[in-house]
């Protein structure tokens, strides 16, 4: 699987996708999620509530920015390699995580809750015929193919493993 040409999404997604390595994007997901569980799952429950500057999201809610993401970017990934040519609107990211009260779960729930959407996205993709990874419709008005969902996914949780890394656990430590 190559790459997305950078016509295959807008390019607010670029940041996402550069940070995705070269190699198998399958394996790539579920080594992420291998990654970020072990990374996350000694915190404490207070750990997990820790925001490093007021405004900003907890890492419980950062964990559940994260599931969000992937469930609608997954969702468009399935309508547009199914054909669907319906456009898809934009997301706002803060009002799912207002709406969703991620602080008062426990973090070991959020953690299995991640490994489910996580393995949901895993099998829609293996399942995938090489030619539907290739379709392409619009997402938040922008060209969006099949791959570039792929690689946008991986991408966002590098960058909010990387924030979570530089931002969250280094300031605890």
């Amino acid at each position: 699987m190559n790459r997305p040409e950078t016509t295959e999404y807008g390019a607010h997604y670029q940041e996402y996708i550069a940070q995705v390595p070269d190699g198998d994007i399958q394996e790539l997901l579920r080594t992420q999620r291998k990654a970020s569980i072990e990374l996350l799952h000694s915190l404490t429950e207070k750990q997990a509530l820790f925001r490093y500057a007021e405004g900003k999201w907890s890492l419980k809610e950062v964990l559940g920015h994260v599931m969000d993401t992937e469930r609608v970017l997954s969702y468009r990934l399935l309508c547009i390699a199914r054909g669907d040519q319906t456009p898809f609107p934009s997301m706002d990211e803060h009002l799912y995580v207002s709406g969703a009260k991620f602080d008062d779960l426990p973090l070991t729930s959020l953690l299995e809750e991640f490994t489910a959407v996580r393995q949901a996205t895993s099998t829609l993709l293996a399942g995938l015929r090489p030619e539907a990874w290739l379709r392409q419709g619009t997402a938040a008005g922008c060209n969006t193919s099949v791959r570039a969902l792929a690689y946008i996914i991986a991408g966002h949780e590098l960058h909010h493993v990387r924030v979570i890394q530089e931002r969250y656990l280094a300031a605890q430590s």
